[in-house]
Protein backbone atom coordinates (compact mmCIF):
# COMPACT_ATOMS: atom_id res chain seq x y z
CA UNK A 1 0.00 0.00 0.00
CA UNK A 2 1.00 3.62 -0.59
CA UNK A 3 1.79 6.05 2.19
CA UNK A 4 -0.90 8.68 1.53
CA UNK A 5 -0.41 10.63 4.76
CA UNK A 6 2.26 12.98 3.39
CA UNK A 7 1.15 16.48 2.45
CA UNK A 8 2.12 18.14 -0.80
CA UNK A 9 4.66 20.32 1.02
CA UNK A 10 6.25 17.24 2.62
CA UNK A 11 6.46 15.47 -0.72
CA UNK A 12 8.07 18.51 -2.38
CA UNK A 13 10.56 18.75 0.47
CA UNK A 14 11.48 15.09 0.03
CA UNK A 15 12.07 15.62 -3.68
CA UNK A 16 14.40 18.53 -2.97
CA UNK A 17 16.83 16.18 -1.21
CA UNK A 18 20.10 15.84 -3.17
CA UNK A 19 19.69 12.08 -3.55
CA UNK A 20 16.16 12.44 -4.96
CA UNK A 21 16.27 15.58 -7.11
CA UNK A 22 18.09 14.09 -10.16
CA UNK A 23 15.39 11.42 -10.52
CA UNK A 24 12.88 14.04 -11.71
CA UNK A 25 14.94 14.90 -14.78
CA UNK A 26 13.66 13.45 -18.03
CA UNK A 27 9.94 14.27 -18.15
CA UNK A 28 8.64 12.68 -21.34
CA UNK A 29 6.21 14.50 -23.60
CA UNK A 30 4.56 14.08 -26.96
CA UNK A 31 2.24 16.38 -28.90
CA UNK A 32 -0.61 15.60 -31.28
CA UNK A 33 -1.78 18.73 -33.11
CA UNK A 34 -4.92 18.72 -35.29
CA UNK A 35 -5.56 21.21 -38.10
CA UNK A 36 -7.97 21.51 -41.03
CA UNK A 37 -6.76 21.77 -44.61
CA UNK A 38 -8.48 24.71 -46.25
CA UNK A 39 -8.79 26.36 -49.62
CA UNK A 40 -7.35 29.89 -49.87
CA UNK A 41 -10.86 31.35 -49.40
CA UNK A 42 -11.36 29.50 -46.10
CA UNK A 43 -13.61 26.68 -47.26
CA UNK A 44 -12.77 23.18 -46.11
CA UNK A 45 -10.57 21.36 -48.63
CA UNK A 46 -12.40 18.63 -50.54
CA UNK A 47 -9.28 16.93 -51.86
CA UNK A 48 -7.85 13.67 -50.60
CA UNK A 49 -4.93 13.40 -48.20
CA UNK A 50 -1.90 14.61 -50.23
CA UNK A 51 -0.16 11.61 -51.77
CA UNK A 52 3.22 13.27 -51.24
CA UNK A 53 2.68 12.90 -47.47
CA UNK A 54 2.47 9.13 -47.57
CA UNK A 55 -0.10 6.84 -45.97
CA UNK A 56 -2.37 8.29 -43.29
CA UNK A 57 -2.79 4.73 -41.96
CA UNK A 58 0.85 3.97 -41.25
CA UNK A 59 2.87 7.23 -41.28
CA UNK A 60 4.59 7.86 -37.97
CA UNK A 61 4.16 11.65 -37.89
CA UNK A 62 1.54 12.79 -40.42
CA UNK A 63 -1.96 11.33 -40.41
CA UNK A 64 -5.62 12.35 -40.39
CA UNK A 65 -8.21 12.54 -37.64
CA UNK A 66 -11.97 12.45 -38.30
CA UNK A 67 -11.98 13.97 -41.76
CA UNK A 68 -9.83 13.46 -44.82
CA UNK A 69 -9.31 17.23 -44.54
CA UNK A 70 -8.35 17.17 -40.85
CA UNK A 71 -4.63 16.62 -40.48
CA UNK A 72 -2.95 15.35 -37.33
CA UNK A 73 0.74 15.86 -36.62
CA UNK A 74 2.34 13.53 -34.07
CA UNK A 75 5.74 14.04 -32.48
CA UNK A 76 7.81 11.22 -31.01
CA UNK A 77 8.16 11.17 -27.23
CA UNK A 78 10.90 13.57 -26.13
CA UNK A 79 12.48 14.66 -22.85
CA UNK A 80 13.53 18.00 -24.34
CA UNK A 81 11.11 20.90 -24.85
CA UNK A 82 13.37 22.39 -27.52
CA UNK A 83 13.63 19.14 -29.48
CA UNK A 84 9.88 18.55 -29.16
CA UNK A 85 9.09 21.94 -30.69
CA UNK A 86 11.79 21.53 -33.35
CA UNK A 87 10.23 18.22 -34.41
CA UNK A 88 6.73 19.70 -34.43
CA UNK A 89 7.99 22.63 -36.48
CA UNK A 90 9.72 20.36 -38.99
CA UNK A 91 6.54 18.31 -39.47
CA UNK A 92 4.59 21.51 -40.11
CA UNK A 93 7.24 22.86 -42.48
CA UNK A 94 7.34 19.69 -44.57
CA UNK A 95 3.56 19.54 -44.82
CA UNK A 96 3.35 23.21 -45.85
CA UNK A 97 5.77 22.53 -48.67
CA UNK A 98 3.51 19.73 -49.98
CA UNK A 99 0.01 21.23 -49.72
CA UNK A 100 -0.10 22.71 -53.19
CA UNK A 101 -2.43 25.70 -53.06
CA UNK A 102 -4.02 24.72 -49.74
CA UNK A 103 -3.30 26.05 -46.26
CA UNK A 104 -3.89 25.00 -42.63
CA UNK A 105 -6.57 26.62 -40.48
CA UNK A 106 -4.93 28.08 -37.32
CA UNK A 107 -7.92 27.97 -34.94
CA UNK A 108 -9.68 25.22 -32.99
CA UNK A 109 -13.19 26.03 -34.21
CA UNK A 110 -13.66 25.18 -37.91
CA UNK A 111 -13.53 27.50 -40.88
CA UNK A 112 -16.27 27.89 -43.48
CA UNK A 113 -18.55 24.84 -43.41
CA UNK A 114 -21.04 25.46 -46.17
CA UNK A 115 -23.83 23.00 -46.88
CA UNK A 116 -24.42 19.76 -45.02
CA UNK A 117 -22.17 17.11 -43.55
CA UNK A 118 -21.65 15.66 -47.03
CA UNK A 119 -19.07 18.42 -47.54
CA UNK A 120 -16.98 17.06 -44.65
CA UNK A 121 -15.29 13.99 -46.17
CA UNK A 122 -14.53 11.08 -43.86
CA UNK A 123 -10.89 10.06 -43.44
CA UNK A 124 -9.92 7.18 -45.73
CA UNK A 125 -7.30 4.57 -44.83
CA UNK A 126 -7.29 2.14 -47.72
CA UNK A 127 -8.80 -1.28 -48.34
CA UNK A 128 -7.38 -3.29 -45.44
CA UNK A 129 -9.69 -4.49 -42.68
CA UNK A 130 -7.92 -2.23 -40.19
CA UNK A 131 -8.23 0.76 -42.51
CA UNK A 132 -11.90 0.09 -43.24
CA UNK A 133 -12.62 -0.22 -39.52
CA UNK A 134 -11.07 3.20 -38.87
CA UNK A 135 -13.26 4.80 -41.54
CA UNK A 136 -16.38 2.94 -40.35
CA UNK A 137 -15.79 4.17 -36.80
CA UNK A 138 -15.84 7.72 -38.20
CA UNK A 139 -18.97 6.88 -40.19
CA UNK A 140 -20.55 5.91 -36.87
CA UNK A 141 -19.51 9.21 -35.29
CA UNK A 142 -21.05 11.02 -38.26
CA UNK A 143 -24.40 9.25 -37.84
CA UNK A 144 -24.40 9.62 -34.05
CA UNK A 145 -23.33 13.22 -33.57
CA UNK A 146 -22.98 14.82 -36.98
CA UNK A 147 -19.67 15.63 -38.65
CA UNK A 148 -19.32 19.28 -37.67
CA UNK A 149 -18.36 18.73 -34.07
CA UNK A 150 -15.83 16.13 -35.14
CA UNK A 151 -13.76 18.61 -37.17
CA UNK A 152 -13.11 20.84 -34.17
CA UNK A 153 -9.34 20.72 -33.62
CA UNK A 154 -7.19 20.72 -30.52
CA UNK A 155 -3.77 19.89 -29.13
CA UNK A 156 -3.30 16.68 -27.16
CA UNK A 157 -0.43 16.69 -24.67
CA UNK A 158 1.03 13.31 -23.73
CA UNK A 159 2.92 13.25 -20.43
CA UNK A 160 4.87 10.74 -18.39
CA UNK A 161 7.52 10.79 -15.70
CA UNK A 162 10.81 8.91 -16.21
CA UNK A 163 11.50 5.47 -14.74
CA UNK A 164 14.01 7.02 -12.33
CA UNK A 165 11.25 9.15 -10.83
CA UNK A 166 8.98 6.19 -10.22
CA UNK A 167 11.68 4.04 -8.66
CA UNK A 168 12.66 6.88 -6.32
CA UNK A 169 9.10 7.74 -5.30
CA UNK A 170 8.35 4.05 -4.73
CA UNK A 171 11.38 3.96 -2.41
CA UNK A 172 10.46 7.22 -0.64
CA UNK A 173 7.02 5.97 0.29
CA UNK A 174 8.19 2.56 1.43
CA UNK A 175 5.66 1.03 -0.92
CA UNK A 176 5.34 -2.76 -1.08
CA UNK A 177 3.20 -2.91 -4.24
CA UNK A 178 4.63 -3.94 -7.58
CA UNK A 179 6.17 -0.85 -9.16
CA UNK A 180 3.76 -0.77 -12.13
CA UNK A 181 0.76 -1.00 -9.79
CA UNK A 182 2.18 1.95 -7.86
CA UNK A 183 2.67 3.90 -11.12
CA UNK A 184 -0.90 3.23 -12.27
CA UNK A 185 -2.31 4.21 -8.89
CA UNK A 186 -0.44 7.52 -8.92
CA UNK A 187 -1.39 8.35 -12.51
CA UNK A 188 -5.05 7.81 -11.61
CA UNK A 189 -4.55 10.22 -8.72
CA UNK A 190 -3.18 12.74 -11.22
CA UNK A 191 -6.24 12.26 -13.43
CA UNK A 192 -8.63 12.79 -10.51
CA UNK A 193 -6.83 16.03 -9.65
CA UNK A 194 -7.07 17.19 -13.25
CA UNK A 195 -10.84 16.79 -12.94
CA UNK A 196 -10.68 18.90 -9.76
CA UNK A 197 -8.41 21.65 -11.01
CA UNK A 198 -8.57 21.23 -14.78
CA UNK A 199 -10.68 24.38 -15.21
CA UNK A 200 -7.34 26.17 -15.16
CA UNK A 201 -6.49 24.77 -18.61
CA UNK A 202 -9.38 26.29 -20.61
CA UNK A 203 -9.08 29.49 -18.58
CA UNK A 204 -5.41 29.88 -19.50
CA UNK A 205 -5.22 28.10 -22.87
CA UNK A 206 -8.76 28.36 -24.21
CA UNK A 207 -8.59 30.22 -27.53
CA UNK A 208 -12.07 29.75 -28.95
CA UNK A 209 -14.37 32.44 -27.50
CA UNK A 210 -15.81 33.06 -30.97
CA UNK A 211 -16.79 31.00 -33.98
CA UNK A 212 -17.87 31.30 -37.58
CA UNK A 213 -21.67 31.37 -37.79
CA UNK A 214 -21.57 28.68 -40.48
CA UNK A 215 -20.55 26.17 -37.81
CA UNK A 216 -24.00 26.26 -36.22
CA UNK A 217 -25.97 26.21 -39.49
CA UNK A 218 -29.35 26.11 -37.75
CA UNK A 219 -28.19 23.96 -34.84
CA UNK A 220 -30.30 24.51 -31.74
CA UNK A 221 -28.48 25.99 -28.77
CA UNK A 222 -29.23 28.09 -25.69
CA UNK A 223 -26.11 30.24 -25.64
CA UNK A 224 -26.61 34.04 -25.66
CA UNK A 225 -24.25 34.79 -28.53
CA UNK A 226 -23.34 38.31 -29.56
CA UNK A 227 -22.47 39.19 -33.14
CA UNK A 228 -19.29 40.63 -34.58
CA UNK A 229 -18.60 41.60 -38.17
CA UNK A 230 -20.63 39.82 -40.81
CA UNK A 231 -20.83 36.30 -39.49
CA UNK A 232 -18.97 35.82 -36.21
CA UNK A 233 -20.70 34.73 -33.00
CA UNK A 234 -19.04 35.07 -29.60
CA UNK A 235 -19.63 35.01 -25.86
CA UNK A 236 -18.02 38.02 -24.14
CA UNK A 237 -16.38 36.04 -21.30
CA UNK A 238 -15.97 32.62 -22.95
CA UNK A 239 -12.59 30.92 -23.09
CA UNK A 240 -13.17 27.71 -25.07
CA UNK A 241 -16.34 27.07 -27.06
CA UNK A 242 -14.51 23.98 -28.27
CA UNK A 243 -14.93 22.46 -24.81
CA UNK A 244 -18.56 23.53 -24.41
CA UNK A 245 -21.61 21.46 -25.32
CA UNK A 246 -21.37 23.02 -28.77
CA UNK A 247 -18.13 21.15 -29.20
CA UNK A 248 -19.13 17.66 -28.16
CA UNK A 249 -22.24 16.19 -26.63
CA UNK A 250 -23.22 12.57 -26.14
CA UNK A 251 -26.39 12.20 -24.12
CA UNK A 252 -25.87 8.46 -24.04
CA UNK A 253 -22.56 9.06 -22.25
CA UNK A 254 -24.14 11.31 -19.62
CA UNK A 255 -25.16 8.31 -17.53
CA UNK A 256 -21.84 6.49 -17.82
CA UNK A 257 -20.08 5.92 -14.55
CA UNK A 258 -16.45 5.54 -15.56
CA UNK A 259 -14.60 4.94 -12.31
CA UNK A 260 -11.22 6.51 -11.61
CA UNK A 261 -10.80 4.87 -8.22
CA UNK A 262 -8.56 2.05 -9.44
CA UNK A 263 -7.29 0.79 -12.78
CA UNK A 264 -9.35 -2.39 -12.51
CA UNK A 265 -12.51 -0.37 -11.89
CA UNK A 266 -11.67 2.02 -14.74
CA UNK A 267 -11.18 -0.80 -17.25
CA UNK A 268 -14.26 -2.69 -16.03
CA UNK A 269 -16.51 0.38 -16.30
CA UNK A 270 -15.07 1.25 -19.73
CA UNK A 271 -15.67 -2.27 -21.03
CA UNK A 272 -19.21 -2.15 -19.67
CA UNK A 273 -19.88 1.03 -21.66
CA UNK A 274 -18.51 -0.55 -24.82
CA UNK A 275 -20.80 -3.53 -24.27
CA UNK A 276 -23.92 -1.56 -23.26
CA UNK A 277 -26.73 -1.32 -25.82
CA UNK A 278 -27.86 2.23 -26.73
CA UNK A 279 -31.45 2.37 -28.04
CA UNK A 280 -30.92 5.79 -29.65
CA UNK A 281 -27.98 4.44 -31.66
CA UNK A 282 -29.83 1.23 -32.52
CA UNK A 283 -32.24 3.39 -34.55
CA UNK A 284 -29.34 4.22 -36.89
CA UNK A 285 -28.81 0.57 -37.70
CA UNK A 286 -25.48 -1.23 -37.88
CA UNK A 287 -25.66 -2.77 -41.35
CA UNK A 288 -28.44 -1.44 -43.55
CA UNK A 289 -29.05 -2.82 -47.06
CA UNK A 290 -25.62 -4.43 -46.99
CA UNK A 291 -23.79 -1.23 -45.99
CA UNK A 292 -22.29 -0.62 -42.56
CA UNK A 293 -23.39 2.58 -40.81
CA UNK A 294 -21.46 2.13 -37.54
CA UNK A 295 -19.29 -0.47 -35.82
CA UNK A 296 -22.08 -1.42 -33.40
CA UNK A 297 -25.04 0.16 -31.63
CA UNK A 298 -23.51 0.32 -28.16
CA UNK A 299 -23.00 3.45 -26.04
CA UNK A 300 -19.38 3.48 -27.25
CA UNK A 301 -18.35 1.85 -30.52
CA UNK A 302 -14.78 1.58 -29.21
CA UNK A 303 -12.79 3.10 -26.33
CA UNK A 304 -11.79 6.18 -28.32
CA UNK A 305 -15.38 7.40 -28.40
CA UNK A 306 -15.34 8.16 -24.67
CA UNK A 307 -15.29 11.93 -24.30
CA UNK A 308 -12.88 12.90 -21.55
CA UNK A 309 -10.50 15.83 -21.01
CA UNK A 310 -7.78 13.40 -19.91
CA UNK A 311 -7.18 9.70 -20.47
CA UNK A 312 -4.87 7.04 -19.04
CA UNK A 313 -2.91 5.41 -21.85
CA UNK A 314 -0.70 2.42 -22.65
CA UNK A 315 0.84 1.85 -26.07
CA UNK A 316 -1.16 -1.00 -27.61
CA UNK A 317 0.31 -3.77 -29.70
CA UNK A 318 -1.01 -4.46 -33.20
CA UNK A 319 -4.66 -5.54 -32.96
CA UNK A 320 -4.77 -5.03 -29.19
CA UNK A 321 -7.62 -3.04 -27.63
CA UNK A 322 -6.55 -0.03 -25.54
CA UNK A 323 -8.44 -1.34 -22.51
CA UNK A 324 -6.65 -4.69 -22.78
CA UNK A 325 -3.28 -2.94 -22.97
CA UNK A 326 -4.09 -0.96 -19.82
CA UNK A 327 -5.39 -3.99 -17.98
CA UNK A 328 -2.40 -6.15 -18.87
CA UNK A 329 0.50 -3.71 -18.53
CA UNK A 330 -0.82 -0.73 -16.54
CA UNK A 331 -0.78 3.01 -17.25
CA UNK A 332 2.24 4.20 -19.24
CA UNK A 333 1.35 7.88 -19.73
CA UNK A 334 -1.58 10.27 -19.65
CA UNK A 335 -3.12 12.21 -22.54
CA UNK A 336 -4.41 15.71 -21.74
CA UNK A 337 -7.01 16.67 -24.34
CA UNK A 338 -8.33 20.04 -23.13
CA UNK A 339 -5.78 22.34 -24.81
CA UNK A 340 -7.06 24.56 -27.63
CA UNK A 341 -4.90 25.31 -30.64
CA UNK A 342 -2.90 28.43 -29.77
CA UNK A 343 -3.57 30.80 -32.71
CA UNK A 344 -0.57 32.93 -31.75
CA UNK A 345 1.86 30.07 -32.40
CA UNK A 346 2.59 28.78 -35.89
CA UNK A 347 2.58 25.20 -34.55
CA UNK A 348 -0.37 25.57 -32.15
CA UNK A 349 1.52 25.53 -28.84
CA UNK A 350 4.61 27.24 -27.38
CA UNK A 351 7.41 26.46 -24.93
CA UNK A 352 5.90 28.43 -22.04
CA UNK A 353 2.66 26.43 -22.35
CA UNK A 354 4.56 23.15 -22.36
CA UNK A 355 6.52 24.09 -19.24
CA UNK A 356 3.34 25.19 -17.48
CA UNK A 357 1.71 21.87 -18.40
CA UNK A 358 4.74 20.05 -16.96
CA UNK A 359 4.30 22.04 -13.75
CA UNK A 360 0.53 21.60 -13.59
CA UNK A 361 0.61 17.85 -14.22
CA UNK A 362 3.43 17.21 -11.76
CA UNK A 363 1.45 19.24 -9.19
CA UNK A 364 -1.61 17.07 -9.88
CA UNK A 365 0.59 13.98 -9.51
CA UNK A 366 2.21 14.94 -6.20
CA UNK A 367 -0.86 16.53 -4.60
CA UNK A 368 -2.83 14.01 -2.47
CA UNK A 369 -5.84 12.80 -4.45
CA UNK A 370 -8.76 11.10 -2.73
CA UNK A 371 -11.40 9.16 -4.72
CA UNK A 372 -14.05 11.31 -6.40
CA UNK A 373 -17.62 11.12 -5.14
CA UNK A 374 -20.63 11.71 -7.41
CA UNK A 375 -21.20 15.00 -5.62
CA UNK A 376 -17.65 16.18 -6.24
CA UNK A 377 -17.79 15.04 -9.87
CA UNK A 378 -20.90 17.17 -10.40
CA UNK A 379 -19.20 20.16 -8.75
CA UNK A 380 -16.09 19.74 -10.90
CA UNK A 381 -18.22 19.61 -14.02
CA UNK A 382 -20.02 22.82 -13.09
CA UNK A 383 -16.72 24.61 -12.42
CA UNK A 384 -15.28 23.43 -15.75
CA UNK A 385 -18.34 24.62 -17.66
CA UNK A 386 -18.20 28.00 -15.93
CA UNK A 387 -14.55 28.43 -16.87
CA UNK A 388 -15.34 27.47 -20.47
CA UNK A 389 -18.37 29.73 -21.00
CA UNK A 390 -17.67 32.70 -18.71
CA UNK A 391 -14.20 32.21 -17.28
CA UNK A 392 -13.17 35.85 -17.70
CA UNK A 393 -16.32 37.29 -16.12
CA UNK A 394 -15.40 39.74 -13.34
CA UNK A 395 -16.10 38.28 -9.90
CA UNK A 396 -16.97 34.82 -11.27
CA UNK A 397 -17.21 32.34 -8.40
CA UNK A 398 -16.27 28.68 -8.50
CA UNK A 399 -17.39 26.07 -6.01
CA UNK A 400 -14.93 24.50 -3.58
CA UNK A 401 -15.74 21.00 -2.37
CA UNK A 402 -16.38 21.07 1.37
CA UNK A 403 -15.91 24.85 1.54
CA UNK A 404 -17.48 28.15 0.50
CA UNK A 405 -17.49 29.37 -3.12
CA UNK A 406 -14.48 31.50 -4.05
CA UNK A 407 -13.75 33.79 -6.96
CA UNK A 408 -11.88 32.20 -9.83
CA UNK A 409 -9.09 34.72 -9.38
CA UNK A 410 -8.65 34.02 -5.64
CA UNK A 411 -8.82 30.27 -6.18
CA UNK A 412 -6.38 30.50 -9.06
CA UNK A 413 -3.89 32.51 -6.99
CA UNK A 414 -4.20 29.93 -4.20
CA UNK A 415 -3.39 27.10 -6.62
CA UNK A 416 -0.57 29.11 -8.19
CA UNK A 417 1.03 29.40 -4.76
CA UNK A 418 1.46 25.61 -4.77
CA UNK A 419 2.33 25.54 -8.46
CA UNK A 420 5.21 27.93 -7.72
CA UNK A 421 6.72 25.30 -5.41
CA UNK A 422 6.56 22.76 -8.24
CA UNK A 423 8.08 25.23 -10.71
CA UNK A 424 10.94 25.86 -8.27
CA UNK A 425 11.43 22.10 -7.90
CA UNK A 426 11.64 21.64 -11.67
CA UNK A 427 14.05 24.56 -11.99
CA UNK A 428 16.24 23.10 -9.22
CA UNK A 429 16.36 19.84 -11.13
CA UNK A 430 16.56 20.86 -14.75
CA UNK A 431 14.78 24.10 -15.63
CA UNK A 432 17.44 26.82 -15.24
CA UNK A 433 14.70 29.33 -14.41
CA UNK A 434 12.45 28.45 -17.36
CA UNK A 435 9.71 26.96 -15.19
CA UNK A 436 9.52 29.93 -12.83
CA UNK A 437 9.36 32.23 -15.84
CA UNK A 438 6.49 30.24 -17.36
CA UNK A 439 4.76 30.21 -13.97
CA UNK A 440 5.00 33.98 -13.68
CA UNK A 441 3.70 34.44 -17.21
CA UNK A 442 0.59 32.39 -16.52
CA UNK A 443 0.05 33.83 -13.04
CA UNK A 444 -0.30 37.20 -14.80
CA UNK A 445 -3.26 35.73 -16.73
CA UNK A 446 -4.90 34.69 -13.44
CA UNK A 447 -4.48 38.19 -12.08
CA UNK A 448 -5.60 39.88 -15.30
CA UNK A 449 -8.05 37.99 -17.58
CA UNK A 450 -7.12 40.30 -20.45
CA UNK A 451 -3.80 38.44 -20.71
CA UNK A 452 -5.47 35.10 -21.54
CA UNK A 453 -5.40 33.74 -25.08
CA UNK A 454 -9.17 34.01 -25.42
CA UNK A 455 -9.14 37.68 -24.38
CA UNK A 456 -6.31 38.51 -26.77
CA UNK A 457 -8.10 36.86 -29.67
CA UNK A 458 -11.42 38.56 -28.93
CA UNK A 459 -9.75 41.94 -28.47
CA UNK A 460 -8.13 41.69 -31.88
CA UNK A 461 -11.46 40.85 -33.49
CA UNK A 462 -13.22 43.73 -31.75
CA UNK A 463 -10.52 46.29 -32.44
CA UNK A 464 -10.70 45.60 -36.14
CA UNK A 465 -14.43 44.74 -36.21
CA UNK A 466 -13.16 41.60 -37.92
CA UNK A 467 -14.74 38.24 -38.63
CA UNK A 468 -13.11 35.06 -37.36
CA UNK A 469 -12.79 34.08 -41.02
CA UNK A 470 -10.74 37.15 -41.94
CA UNK A 471 -8.61 36.84 -38.80
CA UNK A 472 -7.99 33.12 -39.36
CA UNK A 473 -7.16 33.50 -43.04
CA UNK A 474 -4.59 36.22 -42.33
CA UNK A 475 -2.88 34.01 -39.74
CA UNK A 476 -3.14 30.99 -42.03
CA UNK A 477 -1.36 32.81 -44.84
CA UNK A 478 1.29 34.21 -42.48
CA UNK A 479 2.07 30.81 -40.94
CA UNK A 480 1.99 29.08 -44.32
CA UNK A 481 4.66 31.41 -45.69
CA UNK A 482 6.69 31.30 -42.46
CA UNK A 483 6.71 27.51 -42.18
CA UNK A 484 7.07 26.87 -45.90
CA UNK A 485 10.33 28.82 -45.85
CA UNK A 486 11.55 27.46 -42.49
CA UNK A 487 14.84 25.62 -42.30
CA UNK A 488 14.73 22.11 -40.77
CA UNK A 489 15.86 22.09 -37.14
CA UNK A 490 15.77 18.36 -36.39
CA UNK A 491 14.73 16.40 -39.51
CA UNK A 492 15.73 17.15 -43.08
CA UNK A 493 12.98 16.88 -45.69
CA UNK A 494 14.61 13.68 -46.93
CA UNK A 495 13.56 11.99 -43.67
CA UNK A 496 9.89 12.68 -44.44
CA UNK A 497 10.38 11.71 -48.10
CA UNK A 498 11.64 8.31 -46.96
CA UNK A 499 9.03 7.90 -44.22
CA UNK A 500 6.30 8.71 -46.74
CA UNK A 501 7.54 5.99 -49.10
CA UNK A 502 7.94 3.51 -46.24
CA UNK A 503 4.43 4.26 -44.98
CA UNK A 504 2.92 3.51 -48.40
CA UNK A 505 4.79 0.21 -48.47
CA UNK A 506 3.59 -0.60 -44.95
CA UNK A 507 -0.02 0.09 -45.91
CA UNK A 508 0.32 -2.14 -48.97
CA UNK A 509 1.72 -4.92 -46.79
CA UNK A 510 -1.18 -4.59 -44.33
CA UNK A 511 -3.67 -4.80 -47.19
CA UNK A 512 -1.97 -7.85 -48.69
CA UNK A 513 -1.83 -9.66 -45.35
CA UNK A 514 -5.60 -9.78 -44.81
CA UNK A 515 -6.86 -13.37 -44.83
CA UNK A 516 -10.48 -12.89 -43.74
CA UNK A 517 -13.31 -10.68 -44.94
CA UNK A 518 -14.41 -7.51 -43.17
CA UNK A 519 -17.43 -9.09 -41.44
CA UNK A 520 -15.24 -11.80 -39.95
CA UNK A 521 -12.62 -9.24 -38.95
CA UNK A 522 -15.14 -7.17 -36.98
CA UNK A 523 -16.62 -10.24 -35.33
CA UNK A 524 -13.17 -11.36 -34.26
CA UNK A 525 -12.19 -7.93 -32.96
CA UNK A 526 -15.23 -7.53 -30.74
CA UNK A 527 -15.12 -11.17 -29.62
CA UNK A 528 -11.73 -10.61 -27.97
CA UNK A 529 -11.90 -10.32 -24.19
Amino acid sequence: MTNTTLTLAERIQAWHQPESLPAIKGIRRGIERESLRIQPDGHLAQTGHPKALGSALTHGSITTDFSESQMEFITPVSDSVDILLAQLGDIHGYVMRHLGGEQLWPLSMPCLLKGGDEHIPLAQYGSSNVGRMKTLYRQGLHHRYGSRMQVISGVHFNFSMPDSFWSEWHRQEGNNDFLQDFVSEKYLGLIRNVYRFGWLIPYLFGASPALCGSFLNGTEHKLPFERLGKGTLYLPYATSLRLSDLGYTNNAQADLDISLTSLDQYVTSLRKAIGSHAPEFAKIGVKVDGEYRQLNDNVLQIENELYAPIRPKRTAESGEKPSDALSTRGIEYIELRSVDVNPFSAVGIDAAQIRFLDTFLLWCLLKPSAPLSDEENDLNRRNFNKAVLEGRKPGLELEVFGDSPTTLQALGERHFGELKEIADLLDACCGKGCYSKAHQQHLAAIQDPNVTLSAKLLEQLKQRDQDVLTFGLALSKEYHEQLQQSRPRYWEDSYFDEEGSRSVARQRKVEQSDRINFDEFLQGYFAKT
